[in-house]
């Protein structure tokens, strides 16, 4: 008799406080990042200037993309598409070496023979850049080397009696972008190098240290041991370092827009796929305000992101783990069906 009515009593289940706790998370990320999103892709739709609000389909697409509706529609594309160009640029010169550096430095770190005085010195030096605001990487760079007088780098030329160097690409160097662009790609090494080092540390600390010790008994070099134990099972976070670079990379704004003296004129080779959207959304003239290129700009970066990531993790994704996965699901489906059959020959 006790244990039938214990058994009728209400269970109790506490886990809706759960979700009261996390929900404050939910709405914040819906308000600021699911909306903003939605709304992105509503003026995409949506016309320009004087038409703002207006819905044209797919006309801004087709203007940045290729250029269609005239004069000014052309320079709109070849804008877009420079500012793509510029935008790879940056990016795959600033992660090569990145990665590279990165990668030394974690092996270099996390290796036992090597017995390095203050490691954890060196590790929160490296790290530091990470957590300075881009605002304040760009000022500080701009005294050190632009193209003002009063910057150290032309200051010493100058005292040395050496010319000062238009180190933004200034007229001089139209032709050249070569300061500009490897400056901004030291920039964003220089603050990120650190972080992608820890999270590569953490992937190596990861692997099994009996893989290192029976390769260091096999007599394996420290090439070898890093070519066929280190990189092969450091591969996952490596193309998740490589994931979030790439749309950190098509998202770079602060350091390419804020590395220039003149207020008024813009590096034309540092002018980003982000800075493009920026600069059609806000205008000097608010009359001419270009939701809709900008929307349209923001919605084919998104796709973009989307493909490079897929092809990402095709690219680097385990064959056999992902044959057995389908033998598997093939199983459980024959399996699925075999008894669907049982029990319609049971009711026949």
């Amino acid at each position: 008799m006790a244990s039938t009515a214990q058994a009728r009593i209400k269970s109790i289940s506490y886990a809706k406080y759960g979700y009261i706790f996390i929900l404050p998370f939910f709405l914040v990320y819906c308000f600021f990042q699911i909306w903003p999103l939605i709304n992105t892709f509503i003026l995409s739709f949506q016309g320009n200037a004087s038409t703002t609000g207006e819905w044209v389909g797919f006309d801004n697409y087709s203007t940045i993309l290729f250029g269609n509706g005239g004069r000014s529609a052309a320079a709109i594309a070849s804008d877009f598409r420079e500012a793509l160009l510029n935008t790879v640029i940056l990016w795959v010169g600033n992660f090569i070496p990145q990665i590279l550096l990165s990668l030394l430095l974690a092996v270099w770190f996390t290796d036992s023979k090597l017995h390095i005085p203050g490691k954890g010195f060196f590790k929160v030096v490296m790290y530091l850049p990470n957590i300075i605001t881009a605002v304040s990487v760009a000022a500080l760079f701009m005294q050190l080397i632009s193209n003002q007088k009063t910057s150290a780098f032309n200051g010493w030329l100058l005292n040395h009696g050496h010319d000062a160097i238009e180190f933004e690409g200034g007229m001089t160097y139209a032709s050249s972008p070569g300061w500009s662009r490897g400056i901004v790609m030291f920039i964003q090494t220089w603050m990120w190098f650190g972080n992608t080092m820890i999270m590569m540390m953490s992937g190596i600390l990861g692997i099994n240290p009996s893989l290192f010790e029976a390769a260091s008994i096999d007599g394996a070099t420290s090439g070898q041991t890093l070519r066929k134990v280190t990189l092969p099972l450091l591969r996952p976070m490596v193309v998740y370092t490589l994931i979030t670079s790439m749309i950190g990379g098509l998202q770079m704004f602060d350091i390419p827009y804020l590395y220039h003296t003149d207020r008024a004129s813009l590096n034309e080779h540092l002018r980003t796929a982000a800075i493009f959207v920026y600069e059609n959304f806000h205008v000097a003239n608010m009359k001419q305000v270009k939701y809709g290129y900008s929307g349209a700009a923001s919605v084919i970066l998104f796709i973009i992101t989307v493909i490079l990531g897929i092809i990402v993790f095709r690219m680097n994704r385990d064959e056999d783990e992902h044959r057995k996965k389908k033998e598997r699901k093939a199983l459980v489906k024959e399996a699925k069906a075999q008894a669907k059959l049982a029990r319609q020959g049971g009711v026949l």
